[in-house]
């Protein structure tokens, strides 16, 4: 075993992903001024390595490379070396994602870029092993070529670093689409889901599969738009396949970041906050949508999952969970048949392992053609109640068989050591499960989950901003710091909306609306229109522009929703024109591939229409407004926003911010509905089957009555 270096530059950060790197030989430097300055002052090229907390491969290179004397001695001789950490600075993770991508026509992590000391790359790759093998260049022959190279050649380097540098921000200006995006873009992005879907496995396309819980949203939405039961069918079926799978934790809940197969059966272990939050968000919309209980209570136990483990006293949320433990990748998931009847006994022990697959060889092959080990994934082949006849039970008898045994593999689960935990807190991924937990708070009227999402939201606008107001990154520790990302901005605006909704405190659109004004005035292209990933005091090289919806929606496409979402709120049409322009300005990028910008297009169904603003006014707590609430909330209605508006008081906080309902009144004495389209609002009603009757109209303005 090497013995631990002395600490260097990064001991100082709060990145645990940087802090795994601390005490490694390699003279690291954080991302900044003074590793630049170093660079240009010795005439060296700079080695940037990127990567974060729970990416197993970054693990290997670590300590395969990194914690290597021989190697660092060959690094510190050649570059100057930087470590980032890509959750903490994704927009200098996005650059050279980008740059990755353009020199070599892949990406991944860990992500290697050597560049000069302006910034300019001319090699990427992602993992490289210490020593030559497999075809793969390795550290020991590759750094020595490239010092060669840099000696004799340089400005060839430069020169090459200034096309993928130029390529890149030529790239980053987005000249407004021809056209408008219409209604039939969203049939052609639903035509090709259709296309591409796996209807024995559920998902889309092959090995590996994400989860992408933005394409599920957009079709349940497009299904609920159009009626074509396929767009609902293919989400069942995924939902259904995903709950059942080895992505999910049977016995502690939540979800592990991909499959590396068709099936959903052998996941890359890390869990993700992100992955929690936006599949929270998707199964409780197919129970709205489909009335099915698997999907609330998969809801319900990825929250629990999240409350249990990743969730700050503070009430913020952490952001991952990773894959190894003991140095071992799944370690702490994999069962062997004799660890199951050691706990459970040998009766139930082997009616347990039958249902969930667990066999004495074994069902898990560490790499693809290994043999067996032994260990088993927990997964459901079947339904649970497919097992009733074969055991002879009831549906209720085996449930509580299932969650019995379950309690005690946990239980058992708990002495062992655990993957290490990612513990900083990030704004965007906090404001995501806050969005989540509000939804579902709305949905299954549970107050707790409320409680949850107040206290991130008060979390995120007490601890993650600066005195001006500005929102930061990312806190660890009691230090907050990291300039705000659009992500940021965007989730959070979304989240604020959803808690809104959940709670009708006003406070929160008010600090939605405060918000997105930083937003427009930091970030915004006044010239093409959309917003900069970064925002115009950025100290990267290039401001990007995303809209594409990878594992987690773009920042452009959760602005155009929320901000067009806000607009509708609060009656502000300056935000709906942002909106407007950022539907034109992406057009072309959209049309080249719809499907890969599925939460943008969400976006523009929800802005084509029809749309609705209900707005109830009654007295807070009374019997008939619990009612008339409780009617629009167990309804699916995506493309509805619901305002309340307090009956008993003259000047309620909500008419300062959305002045439209300040001469909203009861009928009668009675809780009252108000279905708007466009601004303009049916005959007030308080029957609530009659609003939910509006509700499910064309969609065309009535004669205004308000």
């Amino acid at each position: 075993m090497r013995e631990k270096s002395p600490p260097n530059r990064l001991i100082n950060e709060q990145s645990p992903y940087l802090l795994q790197h601390a005490h490694n030989p390699v003279d690291w430097y954080p991302w900044g001024e003074e590793a630049f300055l170093r660079a240009r002052e010795e005439g060296k090229p700079v080695f940037l390595s990127i990567g974060y907390s729970a990416c197993h491969w970054c693990h290997v290179m670590e300590e395969e490379s990194f914690a290597d004397p021989q190697v660092a001695n060959l690094l510190n001789d050649v570059f100057i070396c930087i470590k980032v950490d890509r959750e903490e600075r994704p927009d200098i993770d996005q650059v050279y994602m980008a740059a990755a991508q353009a020199l070599t026509g892949a990406g991944g992590w860990p992500l290697t870029i050597f560049m000069t000391a302006d910034q300019k790359p001319f090699f990427a790759a992602s993992y490289i092993p210490k020593e030559s093998r497999y075809g793969m260049t390795g550290l020991l022959d590759l750094i020595p070529r490239i010092s060669k190279i840099w000696q004799g050649q340089r400005q060839e380097l430069e020169n090459a670093g200034n096309q993928v540098l130029e390529s890149l921000q030529n790239a980053a200006r987005t000249p407004p689409g021809e056209g408008e995006l219409s209604e039939a873009i969203l049939d052609e992005a639903y035509d090709t889901f259709f296309r591409v879907f796996d209807g024995e496995n559920g998902g889309f396309g092959d090995a590996p599969k994400f989860p992408t819980p933005h394409n599920l949203i957009f079709l349940l939405r497009y299904g609920n738009r159009t009626g074509k039961e396929p767009a609902y069918s293919m989400v069942e079926k995924t939902l259904h396949a995903m709950r059942r799978g080895g992505i999910f934790d049977q016995i502690g809940y939540g979800f592990h970041r991909y499959s590396t197969d068709a099936e959903w059966f052998v996941p890359h272990f890390e869990k993700m906050l992100y992955d929690q939050a936006l599949l929270v968000v998707a199964y409780t919309e197919a129970y709205l949508a489909t009335g099915r209980e698997e999907f609330a209570r998969t809801a319900r136990e990825t929250i629990a999952y999240v409350l249990r483990e990743m969730t700050d006293p503070g009430g913020g949320f952490y952001s991952a969970e990773d894959a190894d433990s003991e140095g071992e990748e799944g370690k702490f998931y994999v069962w062997t048949k004799d660890e199951i009847l050691g706990v459970l006994g040998e009766e139930d022990g082997e009616r347990f392992s039958r249902i969930f697959g667990v066999t004495e060889p074994g069902n898990y092959r560490e790499q693809p053609g290994e043999r067996r080990t032994g260990k088993n994934i927990l997964r459901l082949r079947r339904p649970l109640a497919s097992w009733v006849h074969v055991f002879s039970t009831s549906e209720e008898d085996l449930a509580w068989f299932v969650e019995s045994s379950r309690q005690k593999l946990f239980a058992a689960r708990e002495e062992r050591v655990r993957p290490g935990k990612d513990d900083k807190i990030l704004t965007d991924w906090n404001a995501l499960m806050i969005a989540a937990l509000a939804k579902a708070a709305r949905v299954f009227d549970e107050p707790d989950y409320l409680a949850a999402a107040e206290r991130g939201a008060a979390f995120v606008l007490t601890s993650l901003r600066r005195p001006d107001g500005r929102l930061l990154h990312r806190y660890r520790n009691g230090e907050a710091g990291l300039a705000a990302t659009l992500d940021d901005y965007a989730f959070m605006i979304w989240a604020l909306i959803e808690v809104y909704e959940a709670s009708f405190s006003p406070g929160y659109l008010r600090a939605a609306t405060e918000l997105s004004r930083d937003l427009v005035a930091r970030y915004w292209d006044c010239t093409h229109g959309g917003f900069f990933f970064v925002p115009d005091d950025s100290d990267v090289p290039v401001r990007q522009k995303p809209a594409y919806d990878g594992a987690i929606p773009s920042g452009n496409s959760v602005a155009m929703y929320a901000l067009f979402a806000l607009g509708r709120m609060t009656a502000n049409l300056e935000l709906e024109e942002t909106t407007n322009r950022m539907r034109q300005a992406f057009a072309g990028t959209v049309r080249e591939s719809p499907t890969a910008y599925s939460h943008f297009l969400t976006g523009l169904e929800f802005m084509l229409g029809p749309n609705f603003e209900v707005i109830i006014s009654g007295a807070p707590g009374a019997a008939d407004t619990k009612t008339m609430i409780s009617a629009v909330r167990s309804h699916y209605a995506p493309d509805a926003i619901v305002i309340f508006r307090p009956s008993e008081e003259e000047s309620p906080e909500i008419a300062e911010i959305a002045g439209f309902t300040r001469d909203i009144v009861t009928v009668g004495g009675k809780a009252t509905a108000y279905v708007c389209t466009n601004y303009a609002c049916d005959i007030p009603t308080t029957d609530p089957d009659e609003m939910l009757r509006l509700m499910k109209s064309t969609g065309k303005s009535p004669e205004p009555i308000v």
